[in-house]
């Protein structure tokens, strides 16, 4: 057996719930420590423990990641009011991803593993699309009102003198709804600075789209915040890159993305980046092959898989029966953690295996032995179709072999 590698900076882990906390322990065991000295200062997020700490570890977790500029999270519960009953919790908890992101004012950027065998349902698409989704405000804080009866619904600004500004909504005749939505401008600059750092750090273009002819004070923000950096900061920097910046607006960016191959970033706004990263994962095979990485404007970076906790494989788990689990989002989560902190320590061989770990998954998936979930929808024939644990077994022997 060759030296471990040995880490000078810890990693955060944020350990997290059910079947992917089993994953979690497996891929440790099996492909991370017989070869490196692996370093973490461990955060347990798993439901039981958010509820005995009132979520503090949370916090803890996404302080520690400030702190140390690089963590790893594990796929976690939000609890809904049948997990409250299922868990006996305290209270129905906030979402920990919701909760680190609003700490290290992150963006969250999400891309398909890309294997032979699987092919995208967009015959086009040769190369990762990445969806860069600006994670706060728009309809996800949106303050609704059902209106009973006709009247009139205004919009209305009080400033800290007093003064108010009002803009009608709509002089109502009979029943309705309204919606009043709202964002800040310094939350916008941070997400177009993580959106050009992003693109940056990985050599692509990046496409930015919203509804400014329709929407012209609040989309229209948008696009004017994200051209202003640009000039002002990044465009000499994308010349010297050899990359682009590209605005466009939402609905033309559809039609180009699904006649495009692929190969960039893709920034939305809130709810089109919801929409955006489901369709695009979806259509590039599989849920269980989506890396995310939420980056701060500060360099800060958090690795995690785009999926749940596999509720349904967990349950069966717990009988007995036998699951066969896809795990590799949680790998690359692994993978993109440790080639970042090799990159910040200048440990080329910390970046060097996790390069290796990642061609290791593919080929084991290449040559034939893969996931129930991939073996449902390969053009591969006569497949292994492997459980949980004998995957990740099999990616071991990959990995020894190329080490």
């Amino acid at each position: 057996m060759t030296m471990k590698i040995k880490m000078t900076t810890p990693l955060v882990e944020m350990d997290g719930d059910e079947m992917t906390r089993i994953l979690w322990k497996m891929i440790k065991d099996e492909l991370l420590l017989p070869f490196i000295d692996l370093k973490t200062e461990y955060y347990d997020l798993g439901l039981e423990y958010r509820d005995q700490t009132n979520d503090q570890v949370t916090i803890d977790s996404a302080m520690a990641t400030k702190k140390y500029g690089v963590a790893v999270k594990c796929a976690t519960i939000t609890p809904n009011a049948a997990r409250v009953k299922e868990y006996n919790l305290k209270e129905m908890w906030k979402s920990p991803n919701g909760t680190i992101r609003a700490i290290l004012d992150g963006t969250v950027f999400r891309a398909p593993i890309v294997v032979k065998g699987i092919e995208p349902t967009v015959r086009t698409w040769k190369k990762p699309i990445t969806i860069a989704r600006h994670a706060y405000g728009d309809v996800y804080k949106a303050t609704e009102m059902k209106i009973p009866a006709a009247g009139k619904a205004e919009l209305v600004y009080t400033n800290e003198a007093g003064e108010e500004t009002r803009e009608l909504i709509h002089q109502f005749d009979g029943p309705g709804i309204i919606q009043g939505q709202h964002n800040i401008c310094a939350s916008i600059e941070s997400f177009a600075k993580a959106c050009f750092n992003y693109a940056l750090d990985t050599h692509q273009d990046l496409w930015f789209a919203t509804k400014d002819t329709i929407s012209k004070k609040y989309d229209h923000t948008f696009k004017d915040i994200f051209q202003e950096i640009f000039d002002a900061e990044y465009k000499e920097k994308f010349d010297a890159a050899g990359i682009e910046y590209f605005y466009t607006l939402i609905d033309d960016a559809v039609a180009r993305v699904i006649r495009s191959e692929g190969g960039y970033i893709w920034a939305c706004k809130n709810y089109d980046g919801d929409v955006m990263s489901d369709m695009v994962a979806t259509a590039f095979g599989s849920l269980a092959m989506m890396t995310s990485v939420l980056v701060a404007p500060d360099g800060t970076y958090e690795y995690e898989a785009a999926h749940g906790t596999v509720q349904r494989h967990y349950y069966k788990y717990l009988k007995g029966e036998e699951t066969s689990t896809n795990s590799v989002a949680t790998i690359f989560a692994w993978t993109g953690a440790l080639r970042k902190r090799g990159e910040l320590d200048n440990i080329p061989e910390l970046m060097a295996f996790a390069d290796k770990l990642e061609k290791a998954t593919i080929d084991t998936i290449e040559n034939g032995t893969m996931t129930k979930d991939l073996a449902l929808i390969t053009t591969m024939k006569d497949v292994t179709v492997a459980n949980s644990e004998e995957f990740i077994k099999a990616i071991r022997k990959t990995l020894e072999a190329a080490l």
